[in-house]
């Protein structure tokens, strides 16, 4: 995309406006600029909400969630860095992408505005038409992500996608509470060393790599590559008190039946199970003789797969 200027003034002086692109939020104390950009990207077909300090931008934020934000690193009181940061920090507006604008160029500063979250940055005095470029660079990008968020999280799983260095490049919505949970990972961070070595070993029919945290795990299977890129896993999380409870409300189990089931449906014999709830295989079979006519089966595999359609896979 390109902006014409004519040689007297800093505005578009070609092409008709176009239809609504996304919502910009600009954030800036100083109004020339505020002016500025609103003038070109409104012109561009954005929709632009200003904020000139950054409690009211936050607030703005929270209201309207942009699809970009363009913001003052430097600024009174709170300043783009602290934006940002609780921007991060925000489940909704986390993944929107932070462009700063700066005029300090110094390393220090341009590391701590990647480190607070931020996608991108220009200096100033900002260039109305690398400012344009940018953003739609990255409304693109954030469209796609969303995109890709639909057809996963409609399927019912959590994805990511990571390099073969195990850091993660990108991850559907739902799969960052489990990375944070189960794998001390933020959105940008590194797998830990023992799954990258499983998926450099892994196949798609491998078994999963699982990872607890109490009565909960949380099951990685690898779905295949991503290009030269890495890695596409899917995560799935499986509350094991909740399926229990899910089995004794719905087929009638007691609780120790239901345990028996919950491990029936994960192929274990009742050799597995017996020593998994500290019982002699006999008893788990007697256990088996009360869940079958309960469930409406007359076999274990028929069990197995009445549980995990409760459960999923």
């Amino acid at each position: 995309m390109s902006v014409a200027y004519d040689n007297t003034t800093d505005w578009p002086t070609t092409s008709a406006p176009a239809l609504v692109r996304g919502v910009v939020l600009v954030v800036d104390d100083q109004p020339e600029t505020l002016a500025l950009l609103s003038e070109v990207l409104d012109h561009e077909g954005y929709t632009v909400i200003v904020a000139t300090d950054g409690a009211t931008a936050l607030e703005r934020a929270r209201m309207i969630t942009p699809d970009v934000v363009l913001l003052d690193a430097l600024m009174p009181g709170m300043d783009g860095f602290e934006v940002c940061l609780r921007m991060s920090a925000d489940a909704v507006l986390a993944s929107v992408p932070v462009i700063f604008m700066t005029g300090l160029t110094e390393s220090e500063h341009i590391v701590k505005g990647f480190r607070a979250g931020g996608a991108d940055y220009v200096t100033k005095p900002v260039k109305p038409d690398e400012v344009c470029v940018r953003v739609e660079a990255h409304l693109k990008r954030a469209q796609a992500q969303r995109r890709a968020d639909m057809v996963v999280n409609a399927g019912g799983r959590a994805a990511i996608i990571a390099d073969h260095e195990g850091r993660v490049r990108w991850h559907s919505s739902r799969a960052a509470a489990f990375l944070q949970r189960y794998l001390g990972v933020d959105r940008q961070g590194l797998l830990p060393v023992a799954l990258v070595r499983w998926m450099r070993q892994a196949e798609p029919s491998s078994r999963p790599y699982e990872v607890a945290d109490g009565q909960a795990r949380l099951s990685i299977r690898l779905a295949g590559p991503a290009g030269g890129d890495g890695w596409i896993l899917t995560l799935i999380e499986f509350d094991d008190e909740a399926s229990i409870n899910d089995f004794v409300e719905r087929f009638g189990l007691t609780p120790r039946q239901a345990e028996v089931l919950l491990w029936v449906s994960r192929g274990k014999t009742n050799r597995d199970i017996g020593e998994i709830l500290a019982m002699k295989p006999r008893t788990v079979n007697k256990h088996l003789e009360h869940i079958f006519p309960k469930l409406g089966v007359e076999t274990r595999a028929a069990a197995a797969a009445t549980a995990l359609q409760v459960i999923g896979p």
